[in-house]
């Protein structure tokens, strides 16, 4: 028996890795968070299956499903929305199950920065405009954040920010980044990426606020970044003419110079 912690993705129900989709099929059991995870990949599960929407539970109730499964000798699938390597309160659970000596299995996920990045048409890495991407928050009631993770830290590196769960905090984030960004930088804001009801939102970190409908409190990314405007980048090297590269090499290798 093993609890197979799975990806469900971000929200669209065929962005859905075929080995989670596989794995829920075999799952006497299904814990899932009902209010991230589309009921639509519920379909999968088997005919008669288990399935518990944990939205309302602690995790002492969420663990002691688990337990009862193991002792049943049920495997169970365990969704949690996007990817389950950030904000997925999967360590927590492991770290309890480890303990009781119940098996545990990862299997990862579409990240919501990911389907947003989509979602947009862009690239969140040009050349010359930004070759990395920070996952990061602001503090919430959840979880606080460490010492040196500072929006103004991430921002002074000119990297592309992917901001979660601060969608209530727009008008801290505009305050914290525009001294290192500008007021012209490009900002997108995603609201439930790759869902029906996902919205867009392009502005700058000058403009955004105002453009901001009052209605969206939750499950929106936050973008901000220079790469986000999709101009004034340079082309990679990976496909110049002149470019030598193993598979596609520019001179004819074994040899020896000035041959």
């Amino acid at each position: 028996m093993t609890v197979h912690f799975i990806g469900a993705g971000p929200g669209a129900p065929d962005l859905l890795t075929l080995r989670g989709r596989d794995l829920i099929a075999t799952c006497p059991v299904c814990l899932y968070a009902g209010s991230l995870v589309p009921e639509a990949i519920l379909d999968h599960c088997p005919p008669g299956a288990r399935i518990v929407n944990t939205a309302p539970l602690d995790l002492d109730a969420i663990v002691a499903e688990c337990r009862a499964a193991h002792d049943a000798g049920h495997d169970v699938a365990r969704l949690h929305s996007g990817d389950l390597s950030v904000w997925s309160a999967m360590g927590e659970q492991l770290r309890r199950l480890r303990a009781e000596g119940i098996p545990v299995s990862v299997t990862p996920g579409v990240p919501s920065f990911a389907a947003a990045a989509a979602a947009l048409g862009t690239e969140l890495t040009l050349p010359g405009l930004a070759q990395s991407v920070v996952l990061t928050r602001t503090p919430g009631r959840a979880s606080s954040m460490p010492e040196g993770e500072s929006l103004a830290n991430f921002a002074a590196t000119g990297a592309t920010l992917a901001i979660h769960l601060s969608i209530h905090n727009l008008g801290t984030v505009v305050a914290d980044l525009t001294p290192h960004y500008g007021a012209d930088c490009p900002v997108a804001i995603v609201y439930r990426a790759s869902w029906p009801e996902q919205q867009i939102l392009r502005g700058t970190l000058a403009t955004i606020q105002n453009a901001m409908p009052d209605d969206i409190e939750r499950t929106a990314l936050i973008l901000v970044g220079p790469a986000l405007g999709g101009e004034g980048f340079d082309e990679s090297c990976l496909y110049a003419p002149d470019y030598d590269r193993r598979f596609r090499p520019q001179r004819a290798t074994g040899g020896h110079d000035g041959d």
